[in-house]
């Protein structure tokens, strides 16, 4: 998949969509900070997609980013929360209490 979204990528196609493609794609892969190059990217296209904030929540804390993630999922939840965009906000919020629980117990 990541392949094919590269060539795409490659041939001059860029916009949100490819982008969170393929920052999940990286993800996946566990390529952490590729993930966050291209989903940092997918932002700067649309400012107000829920989903790849909360892709790139993951990807900062996959990197040990835990500000950053939390600041990615605080951002994500406000523009879920304004878009009706429920399961995003419920994910969003557990993962944030989850950050809140690992730092509480450092």
């Amino acid at each position: 998949m990541r392949e094919g979204l590269e060539k795409m990528l490659a041939r001059g196609v860029d916009n949100s969509l490819l982008r969170f493609g393929l920052g999940k794609a990286c993800l996946d892969e566990g390529d952490a900070e590729q993930a966050m190059q291209h989903l940092q990217k997918c932002l700067s296209f649309d400012p107000a997609y829920s989903a790849a904030w909360k892709l790139l929540g993951q990807a900062c804390l996959k990197q040990g980013l835990e500000a950053e993630a939390r600041l990615a999922w605080e951002n994500g939840l406000e523009i879920a929360r304004q878009r009706g965009d429920k399961q995003t906000e419920k994910e969003m919020l557990v993962f944030l209490r989850r950050l809140d629980k690992s730092a509480g117990a450092s």
